[in-house]
């Protein structure tokens, strides 16, 4: 890639070298056409530049979804390999040692858990795929969502801090339905928590709120971790971005989970906002109209 940008710019100065050389014969050959030549050159020279610059944003942008793409690939090889590897061993350690019920219990759930890590992967891609391919329908029926926010807390809720603390603090109003599709919101629900949990610290707080206002559906995400500057607000619902750079990041992710969550409200007419949390973090906010 960066050859063909030497290449670029090497034609670029060479067209306009050429230029300046046969306007500056043309005007030597027939002075009397100074302005018509001059004139004519300049709006060249015009048209040419604007094309070389939009050329070039085209090349700057191909170059860094390339860029992207081939860290996404890097991070889906981790995400899978993480989850494998402790399922490998979780499963060993039954198979070799003998041990209570309750701990061969305690390591299948661990196991099941792992498992369920790379379900959430598997739908993201395969749903990821579909929206890309506009291949994807997004049937839609009525549902309560109520129930669905809450089984998806209750599945990636974390007890593994002091005094078995609860990590996700949920404030759910019952009975709340909405028309959507289900299997779709499921995946927008559970990448919203999801992110929330992983950038934030060990046994930080995750508020989830689910409520109606003034006709409206509202859930909120609020997360007290590093937060997201707002010179990157506008780019994390894109395909492959990730906060930060690849040198300082430290929490894994495939930059896929808020361009699904964007692209399926975007299907159900829905907003999101993201919001700074105080002290520290980020607030997700979600509105069905």
């Amino acid at each position: 890639m960066r050859r063909s940008f030497i290449i670029f710019y090497a034609l670029i100065i060479y067209a306009l070298t050429e230029l300046v050389w046969w306007g500056y014969l043309l005007v030597k050959l027939m002075p009397s056409s100074l302005a018509m030549i001059t004139g004519e050159g300049s709006i060249f020279i015009l048209v040419f530049s604007i094309g070389a610059f939009w050329l070039h944003r085209s090349i700057k942008r191909e170059r860094k979804l390339q860029e992207q793409k081939k860290n996404f690939l890097l991070s889906v090889t981790h995400e899978l390999k993480s989850p494998l590897a402790s399922i490998k061993i979780l499963l060993q350690t039954i198979q070799k040692r003998t041990l209570t019920k309750e701990q061969a219990m305690d390591f299948i759930g661990k196991a099941l858990t792992d498992i369920e890590r790379l379900d959430d992967l598997v739908e993201n891609m395969l749903l990821a795929s579909k929206i890309d391919n506009q291949s994807y329908t997004f049937p839609k029926d009525k549902f309560n969502l109520s129930v669905l926010v809450d089984s998806i807390v209750n599945r990636l809720q974390l007890t593994k801090c002091d005094s078995n603390q609860q990590v996700i603090d949920a404030e759910i109003e019952p009975k709340i339905q909405i028309t959507g599709d289900k299997f779709a919101l499921t995946s927008v629900v559970t990448n919203l928590i999801e992110n929330a949990i992983k950038y934030s610290g060990p046994c930080e707080i995750v508020n989830v709120k689910l409520f109606s206002k003034d006709g409206r559906v509202v859930l909120e995400v609020a997360d007290h971790g590093v937060g997201i500057a707002d010179s990157e607000k506008s780019r994390i619902f894109d395909r492959f971005y990730r906060v930060g750079s690849e040198d300082t990041r430290n929490t894994k992710g495939t930059g896929l989970g808020l361009y699904i969550v964007k692209e399926v409200l975007d299907k159900h007419e829905a907003s999101i906002k993201v919001k700074d949390n105080r002290p520290v973090g980020s607030i997700f906010e979600v509105v069905f109209q």
